[in-house]
């Protein structure tokens, strides 16, 4: 009646900052059969001490004696999961403790093969920038995908709970450039074994400096974009036509807020241009360019030009 579930933290160099406060959240659940996994990259840091710390018999603390990179880590503790249903909690996110309970509940012994709840994001001190409940419940894959493509739900790891099986068979986390692999596994596990949902708030998604972008990124970011709008038309075929169109709008747009972290202007302007190229100008990048390049610039100027007739 109660299986046990796998809280994973694949973490990296988190000792000092994120890491003890995201085992305090695993360790805080409500439910009763956890096994808490948590996979240390090879750390540079002070993790292992941070570790010794916690006795909780829950934990089992592997430290892996190469660096296996982020989405290898990930891989790893989605292989060596004990439970029937697995968390992938990263090592700056935050649940609430009744998010694996409230997962499991609405299951209610369904064979799902992932269940979601709302999302809050917070910035890098945990203030609360948005929340964002879960519309999910009852929709059929390609209404859920159609609702993620006009922003009325969101996909976020932190706020998925997969069963293991599932996640196993849709081959875990793999994207070419490992930027979308999380969303990739949602969609294959979604359309194959189905999902249920909880409306309410009960994961934190945390933005902070580290999961900035660059100019580079951007078009890793527009690749793996892509991919994973194959694969959901793939999964969807009789509504791949329908699917594609949308989802090049929602993806063109997305990508284009993930230029404003590009350092220098020249990066960005050449940055825009390439997400336009990408989605075959299925949204024009003027607006961006007007709201978040020209229109900044030129309120300074003519604020400067009233300071100087006043």
């Amino acid at each position: 009646m109660h299986p046990l579930v796998t809280i994973a933290i694949p973490t990296y160099n988190r000792a000092d900052r994120f890491l003890g406060n995201a085992l305090r959240c695993a360790l805080a659940q409500t439910y009763d059969r956890l096994e808490i996994l948590v996979s240390d990259n090879c750390s540079t840091d002070n993790t292992a001490q941070l570790m010794r710390g916690f006795t909780d018999p829950r934990i089992r603390y592997v430290r892996q004696t190469s660096n296996l990179g982020a989405n290898g880590n990930f891989n790893y503790c989605i292989d060596n999961a004990a439970g029937e249903y697995i968390h992938l909690l990263l090592d700056d996110d935050e649940i609430d403790p009744d998010f694996v309970s409230s997962c499991m509940a609405v299951a209610a012994g369904r064979d799902v093969g992932l269940i979601r709840s709302g999302t809050r994001l917070i910035d890098g001190d945990g203030k609360l920038l948005m929340e964002r409940p879960n519309s999910g419940a009852g929709l059929s894959p390609p209404a859920f995908f159609r609702a993620w493509f006009q922003n009325q739900l969101t996909l976020y790891v932190c706020s998925t709970l997969f069963r293991t099986a599932s996640l196993r068979a849709a081959g875990g986390f793999h994207s070419r450039h490992n930027l979308f692999q999380d969303a990739m596994a949602i969609a294959r596990v979604l359309v194959r074994d189905g999902h249920a949902d909880v409306r309410e708030c009960k994961a934190s998604f945390r933005m902070h400096e580290a999961n900035m972008g660059s100019a580079m990124r951007i078009s890793a970011w527009c690749d793996d974009s892509l991919q994973l709008l194959d694969v959901i038309c793939q999964l969807l075929p009789e509504q791949a036509a329908a699917l594609r169109a949308e989802g090049k709008v929602f993806l063109a747009r997305m990508n284009y807020n993930r230029v404003a972290n590009v350092a220098d202007l020249l990066g960005r302007l050449a940055s825009y241009l390439r997400v336009a190229r990408s989605f075959d100008f299925a949204v024009s990048p003027l607006p961006s360019i007007w709201r978040r390049e020209l229109r900044p610039g030129l309120r300074k100027v003519l604020r400067k030009m009233l300071l100087r007739t006043s």
